[in-house]
């Protein structure tokens, strides 16, 4: 089984991913170690605080370690991108917006990077994202 969990940066992908992995037995895949171990940075967004992130480069070593693992979680705000005829299931995380920022704010995001993610969430950038895929969707709230 491959599940893919998406959603807005601090939506509670993590927290939702390490628990459904560890309910079904599936092994849990941080993308953003995959990121680290595969040097796929591409340079550095100053003004967006965040790494340029190939999702191409990273799409490959997904979709190889899907056809070497066969049951896996995979965490990641990109992992929507992924082709939906490998994925059976993609929940996508979604929080209240006072609950996003203060998460945001805890996580000493700028307020031109919370406002961006606050804005991601209002409109449901990878809900639709996952849509436009061809994904399975379930969504998952997480003001908790």
């Amino acid at each position: 089984m491959i599940i893919i969990i998406s959603g807005t940066p601090g939506t509670g992908k993590t927290t939702f991913a390490k628990k459904i992995a560890k309910e079904k037995n599936l092994e849990y895949i941080d993308v953003k170690k995959i990121i680290e171990q595969n040097n796929l940075s591409e340079g550095f967004d100053k003004k967006r605080n965040t790494k340029i992130i190939d999702v191409e480069k990273l799409n490959k070593i997904l979709l190889k370690l899907i056809s070497e693992k066969k049951n896996i979680v995979i965490d990641s705000h990109m992992s929507h991108y992924l082709p939906s005829d490998v994925v059976d299931i993609c929940y996508i995380t979604k929080c209240s917006l006072p609950i996003l920022k203060k998460r945001l704010e805890e996580r000493n995001y700028s307020e031109e990077k919370i406002r961006e993610n606050l804005d991601a969430e209002i409109f449901d950038t990878c809900r639709i994202e996952a849509l436009e895929k061809g994904h399975k969707i379930k969504v998952v709230k997480t003001d908790e």
